[in-house]
């Protein structure tokens, strides 16, 4: 396998690279199919990624005539990389079983390994017949959306179609040297980015962006005013830069002092630091005390001099009650996930009575991924990365996010050898600056 990754990475050209014969096997990272009740009886919070993820060789599998060959220069750990690893809320093997009964191409996804990775950046080292908008040599970027062409609703919105999120609902994810992806997943590496920056953004900012650009979701306008959640992580901070851009006030929650610090130079003024004011939004399993969503909506108005006009959603059970309450009357609560349970509750006369809506939003289709990845391309949004892990590491930064002890996004170096390397516009990354590019990293450095 060396000699393709050697290939890419002394920058051979695209005819080199067509006349270098691929590997039949890859290294990677994978759960297994024989370890799915190897956590049964143990808490969520004791089950160690680092237990069952594997890094080894893998059979490359045949590529189909839509899809290229990418050789991953940087990957990235995404919550459902730790959802994958400890087999919750229920084992990816049951996805691919599903996309195994679809067709030719889909029955390669039905093995006893899962390779994982919902992000990628990295080099094309072949292509499909189908494929034609991309060539051998092109750097790119990955998102994850994996959509069904065939089924008429992802004509409207591929979100709404038989989608798939790369790397956990489909194998052959990111977290490899050689990735299998779908020509249309494919988007512009930026060029002013490293490899292991330009991997933390497609996931997460896709996300952002459409539940609070797009029409999709619930778009800022000038002057709304935006409660986000966990707001120094990979989606939050990724949501405190949009809502900047289009002219709106991010309120950002967070978890400690050194985190609201993170934010502040990020460029969100108003920040509200838990740790600090002691929320207890639930008196006990089953009882939430309306009190603290009350004490949260004054804490919001003291700070900004009115209600959120859109709450950003994606802690799920512990908030959801809470982001329901503090909303503004007529306001909209948009949500993405449910890290901390996703059987939530909340008093649905705040809801009703008070015209809110609350919106779901998943991912992102191609479009949204594109114009999120230009605002990447254009310098308007900065990489929250915080950490960087060699490949052989996964399971250690995989256990890192499952506790939470990383601000912004942590990424995974694979093909490339050290960190610092793909960078084609240093101008721009000049003009850009190293302390706006590497905000999150000296902060996690300093906590």
């Amino acid at each position: 396998m060396s000699e393709i990754l050697d290939a890419v990475r002394g920058g051979s050209d695209p005819a080199t690279l067509a006349a270098t014969a691929l590997p039949t096997m890859t290294r990677a990272v994978f759960v297994r199919r024989d370890e799915q009740e190897k956590f049964d009886g143990v808490a969520t919070r004791d089950k160690d990624p680092r237990a069952s993820l594997h890094v080894d060789e893998v059979p490359l599998p045949e590529f189909a005539p839509d899809e290229v060959v990418i050789v991953v220069m940087a990957s990235s750990i995404n919550f459902n990389t730790v959802w994958t690893s400890i087999f919750e809320p229920m084992s990816t093997f049951a996805f691919l079983d599903r996309l195994g009964k679809e067709s030719y191409w889909g029955a390669r996804h039905a093995l006893d390994h899962h390779v994982i990775g919902s992000d990628a950046a990295g080099v094309i080292v072949r292509v499909g017949s189908a494929v034609r908008n991309w060539s051998i040599g092109d750097a790119v970027t990955v998102h994850c959306n994996y959509v069904d062409d065939q089924d008429p609703t992802s004509h409207d919105d591929s979100m709404l179609g038989n989608q798939r999120i790369w790397g956990f609902e489909t194998n052959f994810g990111g977290l490899a040297d050689l990735s299998i992806v779908k020509a249309n997943q494919l988007m512009p590496k930026p060029a002013h980015l490293t490899w292991e920056e330009a991997a933390v953004n497609a996931l997460c900012n896709s996300t952002a962006y459409r539940m609070l650009v797009s029409h999709h979701g619930a778009p800022v306008t000038q002057g709304d005013k935006v409660l986000i959640w966990g707001a120094s992580g990979g989606i939050g901070s990724f949501a405190v830069q949009h809502v900047l851009n289009s002219g709106g006030t991010p309120i950002g929650v967070v978890s400690s002092a050194a985190k609201a610090e993170t934010l502040r130079e990020l460029g969100c003024r108003y920040v509200i630091n838990r740790a600090e004011r002691d929320y207890r939004f639930w008196k006990d399993e089953h009882t939430q005390d309306e009190s603290e969503w009350r004490r949260l909506g004054k804490d919001i108005r003291a700070l900004v001099g009115d209600d959120p006009d859109i709450v950003f959603e994606h802690p799920g059970r512990s908030t959801m009650g809470a982001s329901v309450f503090v909303a503004k009357r007529g306001g909209t609560i948009v949500t993405c996930a449910a890290t901390t349970g996703y059987l939530v509750e909340y008093d649905n006369r705040h809801l009703w009575m008070k015209l809110k809506t609350i919106k779901g939003s998943h991912f992102s289709n191609y479009r949204e991924a594109w114009a999120a990845n230009q605002t990447i391309i254009d310098a308007k949004v900065v990489p929250p990365l915080s950490a960087v892990f060699p490949l052989e590491q996964t399971g250690e930064a995989t256990y890192e996010m499952h506790h939470n002890r990383h601000e912004g996004k942590i990424a995974i170096l694979c093909a490339a050898t050290r960190e610092g390397l793909g960078v084609t516009d240093p101008a721009l990354r000049a003009e850009v600056g190293e302390s706006k590019l590497t905000i999150f990293r000296r902060h996690d450095r300093e906590t």
